[in-house]
């Protein structure tokens, strides 16, 4: 989705107006406007202009206006793209490139010269040598050939190539990240550091993780108090600033997960390799050492360079069994660390609780593990357990990052912090009347809301029919996240001071946080250092902000893409579902899988309906039939288009 501009052209004719393009399949367009509505572009006024293109408006008098203000496009500024991503369509004479972006609805015309050996179904990038006139269409050459058409995985190698991304790395990054994997860790370096290796000391992952940045260890003090420490890999010792290691570190800001395919942001040697804290090795780590009371209060904290020797690699479900279900034969097999995992379960539960006191958000959603088959395929989709092990490693997580953040905002620090702040007071009016449908009051003033109100909310609807759609619209009535160098707190999880620390592995900020508390505690940053921390920071922030947008999306096409494949071999079922979302040209519906598909409202021919955008709902014109949001209703699979990573449904009887 592009940022959409509202620009007003220094043109004294104040029917001239610039902002972003966004085109629909139909190749009509909108030219998007925050204030005064959007401008409608109809396809036979769209000249040379493409999706996102940025264009100039020649606005159309009012008298030949339809709903929407309309336009011609004038003449296109910025294009955005030199390049599309997409399916080749090979003909005798020519070719076709279809765009995977489904809102790029452009056709790339190949000349037979420009194919470079691509064929019909085909994953190609086509580079544009040729902008689209009103009779003609863009002309482009393939530049290079993604996939093989029927590729395992193609649409996803795609997909991160049409985000500009790449699984691979430059060759200066390769070298530098083999020459590092093969250090020895020096005797120098183990005498400047606390030696930890003897201590109790393990990680926790999923069975299937292969970077494993983050070990914990918890010890009853003789004063009644815990002693919980999270240490986490050092890589800085390992990524120099400045170096081709870091510059590919912050332009990447993050790993990408998409299901088989991991898009890293630091090469395999270093990721899978030596930054990974395996069983039975010594590893460098960044060690933060907390006291914790039996009320949950962080009476003292140590944060040191370190050196460990994990004594256990943990999965969450063999560590779920033991707490949970108490396996004896799991508890026989890790009897000399099941004790420290009874205190560890004890130590969360305090955090937990306190964490709920001061009013921290708990949103617990289901979350969909897709399972695949041969070829990628998925053949279930089914609800991912979020159990104690994976709550327990969780609490230990935010306490070592509130307690960084804290101590550096005191310690006047160059820093990144993870805001989250404060929802639109807007939103909250909007929020309260929607809590009021069903019988909640949200006390307070919408200027000066406190996380522990909605907090109270979420608690008091559990176990109703509504609490998913009630919980989802709370989220969506809140701001999201970023990364910045101001320590503006965090609404959420109702923390004052909070960081990203303990994943320096897979997330730049961490790893900039890291290189700013090596510097700092161990004296060797002096006013220059500072100030090139202020910048690097700064530059670090703004950045990750940006790649971990386009991490979710990433994230999110590629599991809607494959939910929608898993349902092309239920067309024609029926479900059980709730209606999840409700907007002017369809109505969400969710199933207990977590899939979510549309009925659209021109499949309701029963009436006309109405869409009231502030009830959540539509209405049937003549014969008031209401679809409003947290209606049970009963759907059958209409079809499924894995492409647009669209699921259509129908109503049954509602």
């Amino acid at each position: 989705m592009p940022v959409f501009l509202t620009i007003m052209s220094k043109n004294t004719n104040n029917n001239i107006i610039t902002g972003i393009l966004e085109k629909t399949r139909s190749g009509a367009g909108f030219v998007r406007q925050e204030e005064d509505g959007d401008i409608y572009i109809d396809k036979s006024n769209m000249r040379d202009a493409m999706h996102g293109d940025t264009v100039r408006v020649d606005l159309l008098p009012e008298y030949l206006w339809g709903k929407n203000r309309e336009g011609i496009i004038d003449g296109v500024l910025i294009h955005a793209n030199t390049e599309v991503v997409g399916t080749f369509q090979r003909r005798k004479k020519f070719g076709f490139v279809i765009a995977d972006d489904r809102k790029n609805c452009d056709d790339i015309f190949v000349p037979k010269s420009e194919y470079r050996n691509a064929h019909t179904g085909d994953k190609v990038v086509a580079l544009i040598t040729k902008y689209p006139s009103k009779n003609a269409n863009a002309e482009g050459r393939i530049t290079e050939i993604i996939a093989k058409s029927g590729e395992v995985g193609g649409e996803i190698k795609a997909l991160i190539r049409a985000k500009g991304l790449r699984e691979t790395f430059p060759s200066k990054v390769e070298a530098e990240a083999a020459a590092k994997s093969k250090e020895e860790i020096s005797a120098k370096e183990i005498a400047g550091r606390r030696d930890l290796r003897e201590k109790t000391i393990i990680t926790i992952d999923g069975a299937q993780s292969k970077d494993l940045d983050d070990a914990v260890s918890v010890d009853k003090l003789p004063n009644g108090n815990y002693l919980l420490g999270v240490h986490i890999a050092d890589v800085t010792h390992y990524v120099k600033a400045g170096g081709p290691l870091d510059e590919e570190a912050l332009k990447r800001g993050n790993s990408v997960y998409l299901l088989t395919r991991v898009v890293p942001m630091l090469p395999k040697s270093l990721s899978n390799g030596i930054c990974s804290l395996f069983e039975g090795v010594d590893r460098l780590t960044l060690s933060c050492e907390m006291e914790i009371d039996s009320n949950g209060d962080i009476v003292n904290h140590d944060i040191f360079e370190s050196i460990i020797n994990s004594k256990g690699r943990m999965v969450y479900d063999d560590v779920s069994d033991m707490l949970e279900n108490h396996d004896a034969d799991l508890i026989d097999r890790y009897s000399g660390i099941y004790e420290d995992l009874l205190l560890m379960e004890e130590l969360a539960e305090i955090l937990r609780k306190k964490r709920k006191e001061k009013g921290s958000l708990d949103f617990d959603f289901d979350e969909a593990e897709i399972i695949l088959g041969k070829d990628e395929i998925p053949v279930d989709i089914a609800i991912e357990d979020r159990r104690c092990a994976n709550r327990m490693i969780e609490e230990f997580m935010l306490a070592a990052n509130m307690t960084v953040a804290e101590h550096s905002y005191w310690m006047e620090y160059p820093f990144v912090y993870r805001v989250h702040e404060k929802p639109d007071p807007d939103r909250i009016v909007e929020l309260k009347a929607f809590l009021a449908g069903f019988g909640i009051n949200l006390p307070g003033n919408p200027d000066n809301i406190h996380p522990k109100m909605l907090n109270d909310i979420l608690d008091k609807i559990k176990g109703e029919s509504y609490e998913t759609i009630v919980s989802t619209v709370i989220l969506r009535s809140m701001k999201k996240a970023y990364y910045s160098t101001r320590c503006d707190g965090h609404f959420g999880l109702a923390f004052d001071y909070y960081c990203h620390f303990t994943s320096p592995i897979r997330r730049y900020p961490d790893l900039m946080i890291h290189r700013i508390i090596k510097a700092c505690i161990t004296g060797k940053a002096n006013a220059a250092m500072l100030k090139r921390f202020k910048n690097a920071a700064e530059k670090a922030a703004d950045q990750s902000s940006i790649t971990e947008r386009t991490a979710q999306e990433m994230e999110r096409d590629v599991e809607k893409m494959k939910k929608a494949q898993y349902m092309l071999d239920h067309v024609g079922e029926k479900y059980d579902g709730v209606i999840s979302g409700v907007t002017n040209f369809g109505i969400y519906v969710q199933l207990p899988n977590t899939i979510e598909g549309m009925v659209r409202l021109d499949s309701l021919n029963d009436d006309y309906y109405i869409y009231e955008e502030n009830k959540y709902r539509v209405i049937g014109e003549r014969n008031h039939k209401i679809y409003a949001l947290g209606d049970p209703v009963k759907i059958k699979v209409k079809g499924a288009v894995p492409e647009d990573k669209q699921i259509d449904f129908l109503f049954i009887n509602k």
